[in-house]
């Protein structure tokens, strides 16, 4: 009888083995064995670490009194901002070195100053600053705020808080409407020439109605603009005849009413005088 082969006590299948040795494979290949690519995330990180460093020594340098400031160099001539203004503003906002002050900071602290419109901060080196100023060109006195600040009117048409004791003319309006009177104040001053008068005071409604306030007391009503009726022509209607009238009456008048088509309305200074209605055009109805 054959011997038959012993049975093997186990069989090893050769699969676990090259799976084994595939891991073994890829974990050579893995970051940690890959030294170029670590040589560089090393470089990488110094770099960024001496740069860090690097910014940090010159914003300490930059820190240190080696540049103080000494001077304030004021490039232009204010005829309304004093010297202790200017003086008390610098203090306020200049901080820091001639590398470090913020110039936007002092440029905002001068422009809060009565009568200052722009303020312009250079550097000069290597211890200075220079200031240039654009101050407000005061045309015109602005109705009081509720706080009780005066304010003023700019050749701008801008309102700005200051105190003045010029000679001008008062200007009362909704909010935002001071460019609007200050360019129909040239346009009536204008028209009114010919009766050798100067407007004082221009005021304008929430319903856009206007009222003249003269040189000499009278005040003139024009009311609302009107296609059929300009505001210029009811103005230029009353300059042309008001010599005439103001020679045949002879009475001294507190309001001349223009909101008519055809003509306008007196009210005299003296109450006991009754109104007395000139209507060249003959032609009646308030506007």
């Amino acid at each position: 009888m054959a011997d038959v082969p012993a049975r093997p006590a186990s069989i090893r299948s050769a699969r676990p083995a090259a799976a084994a040795g595939r891991a073994r494979n890829g974990t050579e290949r893995g970051l940690w064995h890959r030294p170029a690519l670590l040589n560089l995330i090393s470089d990488l990180l110094t770099l960024a670490a001496a740069m860090a460093l690097g910014w940090a020594l010159v914003l300490w340098f930059l820190s240190r009194p080696l540049f103080p400031l000494r001077e304030l160099v004021v490039l232009t001539n204010p005829a309304q901002v004093t010297e202790e203004q200017l003086d008390y503003a610098a203090r306020l906002a200049v901080r820091g070195n001639f590398f470090t002050v913020d110039l936007e900071a002092v440029k905002a602290t001068f422009e809060k100053l009565p009568w200052v419109r722009k303020a312009e901060v250079r550097r000069r080196w290597p211890d200075a600053l220079e200031l240039r100023l654009e101050e407000h060109d005061a045309v015109a006195y602005w109705t009081v705020s509720e706080s009780g600040d005066a304010r003023l009117v700019n050749r701008q048409g801008e309102v700005f808080i200051a105190a003045s004791n010029a000679d001008m003319p008062q200007f009362d309006g909704p909010q935002g409407s001071s460019g609007w009177l200050l360019a129909r104040y040239a346009e009536f001053s204008g028209l009114l020439q010919p009766l050798g008068v100067r407007l004082v005071g221009l005021a304008l409604s929430a319903r856009e109605a206007w009222q003249l306030q003269l040189d000499n007391g009278m005040t003139i009503v024009l009311g609302r603009e009107q296609e059929k009726s300009p505001l210029v022509e009811r103005l230029q209607r009353f300059v042309a005849v008001w010599p005439r009238v103001q020679s045949e009456i002879d009475i001294e008048i507190k309001v001349a009413d223009l909101r008519y088509p055809g003509g306008f309305a007196l009210t005299p200074t003296d109450a006991s005088v009754l109104q007395q209605p000139v209507a060249p055009a003959g032609r009646k109805g308030k506007q």
